[in-house]
């Protein structure tokens, strides 16, 4: 379970100029590895996360998952591996208010076309594995904003992805609480060998991570010694 971008650019029109969001950047994650990238607001960790994820397309640069070049793929198969081989965690925990816990994490195989009673049983293992257990008949209205999160952790787990991408998971959650969901996500990633990219602003958040890079001037690089992104 791997992931590699590879001399990614993307440009946006900026009047009669180009913005260059990326430029260049290139990531190796293998399988387990956490790797956070911070960056200011509008440095383009949201982009990055959308190339990575298929939800964009770059001007040029490679994306491979799992060593296949996905860069290219219809518009079907994007589709595809985003429900098979890729989990996402938003900023919000983005839950429909009507469905449980369970159902939140069982939607995911019923769109997938494979809910059935082992579906049903890995949903709520998941749950359990995350520290919901007794939460399983739970509606969103009724959970915490770290339940929440832990909730939108197991649904991105639950067709065993290659590739985990969180997008700000804890910017809703105060500071003992996002610490708690990172150290999951950080925990989970390892456990299932997926290869994990957690981008965030919220830097004193960050536990447990194999690498920290940091994302300015459309590039990725090591942050310098001594700071704490």
């Amino acid at each position: 379970m791997s992931l590699a971008l590879d001399d990614l650019h993307v440009a946006v029109s900026d009047g009669p100029d180009l913005l260059q969001i990326l430029a260049g950047v290139s990531l190796s994650v293998g399988p387990g590895e956490v790797v956070a990238v911070t960056g200011a607001s509008g440095s383009g960790k949201s982009t990055l996360l959308a190339v990575a994820g298929l939800l964009r397309r770059p001007d040029s640069g490679t994306v491979h998952i799992d060593g296949v070049d996905v860069t290219d793929a219809s518009r079907r198969e994007r589709t595809r591996l985003r429900r098979d081989s890729i989990g996402l965690v938003f900023q919000s925990s983005s839950l429909f208010p009507s469905l449980t816990a369970l159902e939140q994490v069982e939607l995911v195989a019923h769109m997938a076309g494979r809910l059935d009673r082992d579906a049903r049983a890995r949903a709520a293992e998941l749950l359990g594995e995350v520290g919901l257990g007794d939460r399983l008949g739970h509606r969103p209205a009724q959970l915490s904003g770290g339940e929440r999160q832990r909730v939108g952790i197991a649904r991105a787990l639950m067709n065993a992805p290659s590739v985990l991408l969180a997008d700000e998971p804890t910017a809703a959650l105060d500071d003992e609480r996002g610490r708690a969901v990172m150290e999951l996500l950080a925990v989970e990633a390892r456990r299932r060998q997926v290869a994990t990219v957690v981008v965030t602003h919220a830097t004193d958040q960050l536990v447990d991570v194999d690498r920290r890079l940091h994302l300015v001037a459309g590039q990725l690089c090591d942050p310098a010694p001594g700071t704490t992104v």
